[in-house]
This record gives structure tokens, C-alpha cells and sequence, in this order.
């Protein structure tokens, strides 16, 4: 721990398991307040908040379709009326679903763009004017290293963290003039319930195109968004990080 984060307020969605279980125990330990949501896990929930004792301040965890915006309103009205302003958000809930192209639905394509990239524009709604007005903030939204490269089975998930990647240029353009510094993190393929979902076929082919010959764990990419939300990164503006494990190269 370095304290890089002490005293800032971090908002973390999809905070319950996984990468966003990572982001928010390493907020936690670099010194953060942080509140994170989920969505219907309530055990992954309570195992982030066992964990989490360990560091300080208990983290406030609730309930929030991010794709809702009154789902939205009321979390970061709850995290603000308990931590205090946003100064930091991490956009990293989402979910996947694996089919060829012509399986896949309307409806399946509506929801995974909804939780993704709708979601990401809800959450940050939610906080961007405040941190406009205070001149400060940190917006880190979660993409992929597939909405560069794209993927087999995963077009309307690629299509999602596109946009998110576009969302990210477009509003650091805007609020980098007010302090407000947002960024996205691409991460690859990561030993989450989200790559689980996927078919073995579909694992084994990924396994054998890394570099590195291994999937990531939570813990691997959690430091990139720490980096992210600190002083450290006060001249990254639009960037991508791209912590994939020689999956994509730039």
C-alpha cells in the first residue's frame, strides 16, 4: 500500500467478483473510500465485503441495474450521502454471452450494449457534472482487448466495448479542460465468471493465440486501474490501456 488513492471517494460498478472484486480490494488498500454495486449477487457481494475488512473502511456495496437510470440515481446518491462527492468512477459491470451471429438475438444484443455501453453513459451521468464543477475526477471505463481485435461468437460484445472505447475519446476531449481525466482499460482474456460462460472450444483457441500462454487473473489487471484513478496518470487523456497478455499490440 502507498496510499495513492487516500481520502478520494471511488464509485466501482460491477464491484462483487472479478476484475471489479480486484479494483475495488486494491482502492481499498491504496487508501480509497469506496461504494461499489452488483447485480443480483449478493454472495459475491458479502465475500468482497469479508475481504475488504482487512483494509480499513468497509466499502458500501448495493444492489444496481446500470443499464436503470433510477437504479443508477439511487446507488450514487446512496455512495455520495455516505463517502461524500464522486472522485473517482470505474465503468466495469458487464456480462457476456457467446453465440455465432446468426444466433444471436435482438434481444440479447440490446442487453449486452445495455450494460455495457448504456451503462457506461448512466453511471457517468450520474457524476460528471459534479466532478466538473470541483475540477477533478477520474472516469476509468472497463473495455476490451476484443473491441479491437473482435471475437468469434462475441459480436454484440465487441460492438459494446467499441463503443465504450469511443464513449472514452469522445468525453475525455470534453472534461480534460475541467480536471476530469477519463480513460479506458482493455483488458484480455481474465479468469472471471464472464470467460467462464464461454465454450471450451472457444477457451482452448483463445489459450492458443496468447503470447504469454495463460489467461489473467483479476489481480493483474486491478494495479492498471489504480494507476488510472491516482495523480499518477495526470496525462493520460482518451488512452487505452491494453493489459492482454500480447493479445493485442500497441
Amino acid at each position: 500500500m502507498t496510499g495513492r488513492l487516500k481520502g478520494r471517494r471511488a464509485v466501482v460498478t460491477g464491484g462483487s467478483r472479478g476484475i471489479g472484486a480486484a479494483i475495488v480490494e486494491a482502492f481499498l488498500r491504496e487508501g480509497a473510500n469506496v461504494a461499489f454495486c452488483h447485480y443480483g449477487d449478493d454472495e459475491g457481494a458479502s465475500s468482497t465485503l469479508k475481504r475488504a475488512k482487512s483494509y480499513g473502511p468497509v466499502p458500501l456495496a448495493l444492489e444496481c441495474d446500470v443499464s436503470n437510470p433510477a437504479d443508477v440515481e439511487k446507488f450514487v446518491g446512496e455512495a455520495e450521502a455516505t463517502n461524500g462527492p464522486t472522485d473517482i468512477l470505474v465503468n466495469n459491470a458487464g456480462i457476456s454471452i457467446s453465440h455465432p451471429f446468426e444466433d444471436i438475438s435482438i434481444e440479447e444484443f440490446d442487453r449486452i450494449l445495455a450494460v455495457h455501453l448504456r451503462g457506461s453513459f448512466i453511471m457517468t451521468k450520474a457524476v460528471y457534472t459534479g466532478m466538473k464543477s470541483r475540477r477533478y475526477g477520474r472516469i476509468v471505463n472497463v473495455s476490451s482487448q476484443l473491441a479491437v481485435k473482435g471475437g468469434v461468437e462475441l459480436a454484440h460484445y465487441c460492438a459494446a466495448k467499441a463503443g465504450v472505447i469511443g464513449l472514452t475519446k469522445a468525453l475525455a476531449m470534453e472534461a480534460a479542460p475541467f480536471g476530469v481525466l477519463v480513460n479506458a482499460l482493455a483488458p484480455g482474456p481474465v479468469e472471471t465468471a464472464i470467460l467462464h460462460v464461454l465454450s471450451d472450444e472457444w477457451r482452448s483457441r483463445k489459450m492458443s493465440e496468447m503470447p504469454i500462454g495463460r489467461f489473467a487473473t483479476p489481480e493483474e489487471i486491478a494495479p492498471a486501474a489504480v494507476f488510472l484513478a491516482s495523480e499518477d496518470s495526470s496525462y493520460f487523456v482518451g488512452a487505452t490501456l491494453h493489459a492482454n497478455g500480447g493479445d493485442v499490440m500497441q
